[in-house]
């Protein structure tokens, strides 16, 4: 499916938050974002854990319906469904798409970090890719190799869907990125843990106005 998303590509992570992560949410609505999602890596393996998540990812959901964002859920098929998501983002370890289509019939988006990914991820009917990181990030334990603007302007030219530019970005990165051709910036550090998030949110998605 075609998509027109584009902006400020939210992410919410309980992990780096430094408030509540509904707050968050609330300050990244309030500021602007394009689409919201939840990545709450660190929920997987209990059933307490699950079920907070879940409970997160229903709260979001309904704010996002609330401002007519869409929400996407990260890497758990199970969540979004379970929470109504409008959006499924996987990573290169998650199910491939083929699977994920069985039962989700939202927009699917996958995590890619060089141009062989990003080709097989569009291939395989990704309707987004996330590709990077651009710059150097902090909030993955064992990030992939850093791929640049030169690198990212290589990915957008060979897409046929939007980019979404991930890692390290801030107001003017996310202006670079824009300019290599991505449609979307995310980003986790700068806004998740600022000050300011509804401030932090405005500033990103601004700039691809």
């Amino acid at each position: 499916m075609a998509l027109s998303w584009r902006g400020f590509y939210a992410i919410v992570d309980p992990d780096v938050c430094t408030s509540d992560p509904l707050d968050v949410a609330d300050a990244f609505l309030r500021g602007g974002c394009a689409v919201l999602q939840l990545r709450h890596k660190s929920s997987a393996g209990s059933t307490a854990d699950d079920r907070a998540t879940l409970a997160l990812a229903r709260a979001l959901s309904a704010r996002c319906r609330a401002a007519k964002v869409p929400f996407v859920m990260n890497d758990r098929l199970d969540l979004a469904l379970l929470a109504d998501a409008d959006g499924l983002h996987l990573g290169q370890d998650d199910l491939p798409i083929a699977e994920a289509r069985r039962f989700f019939r939202g927009p699917i988006g996958v995590s890619t970090h060089d141009l062989a990914q990003l080709t097989r991820a569009i291939a395989d009917g990704a309707d987004l890719v996330g590709f990077g990181p651009v710059f150097a990030t902090s909030t993955k334990k064992n990030p992939d190799p850093v791929v640049g603007l030169d690198g990212l302007a290589a990915a957008c030219r060979a897409a046929t869907v939007p980019v979404v530019a991930i890692g390290g970005i801030d107001r003017e990165r996310a202006r670079a990125c824009f300019d290599a051709g991505a449609a979307l910036v995310a980003a986790i550090g700068a806004t998740c843990g600022a000050d300011d998030p509804e401030a932090a949110a405005r500033a990103l998605h601004e700039v691809a106005a």
